[in-house]
């Protein structure tokens, strides 16, 4: 059966180092035949779906507005929710295991309803907080073995 990984992670505050590890993580997580899920949009979101299609694997946006053509080019099915943030909750409760890059309210949201509804989170980078359930990474190759143990 194949597993959703929902890849989160800031937009326009997106670091260089925030981009570069959600699009090699967006590879790895595809040549390991997991479908990868984003917010549909820009920073980390793009950078995750670009590395998705690079490695031939299907990448899958759910925007928070009602246009297809918001979405990033690496995104092979674009759902647009009509939702606005509160797609959020649609990012974490489709997803089997949820990959937190970097750090934003966003991100911050989407890490709470995630612990707050069993969704096993692994984070590389982002915010320190005190969060218990979080599996923190040391690097891209460490959190996709993280997520390989976290998945159903």
């Amino acid at each position: 059966m194949t597993s959703y990984v929902s890849v989160i992670g800031p937009g326009d505050a997106a670091t260089a180092e925030d981009v570069d590890h959600a699009r090699r993580a967006g590879n790895l997580l595809a040549r390991a035949g997991h479908v990868v899920i984003t917010g549909g949009l820009n920073g980390v979101m793009e950078a995750a779906a670009d590395g998705v299609r690079a490695a031939g694997g299907t990448a899958l946006a759910l925007l928070p507005g009602r246009n297809r053509d918001d979405a990033s080019p690496g995104h092979s099915i674009v759902i647009p929710t009509g939702m606005g943030e509160m797609r959020n909750a649609l990012v974490v409760r489709a997803a089997d295991a949820i990959l937190a890059i970097g750090g934003s309210w966003g991100t911050m949201s989407e890490l709470s309803l995630a612990l707050r509804t069993g969704v096993p989170v692994v984070a590389l980078g982002g915010w320190e907080m005190p969060a218990p359930g979080v599996e923190e990474a040391s690097s891209v190759e460490d959190a996709i073995r993280r997520i390989g143990r976290v998945l159903p």
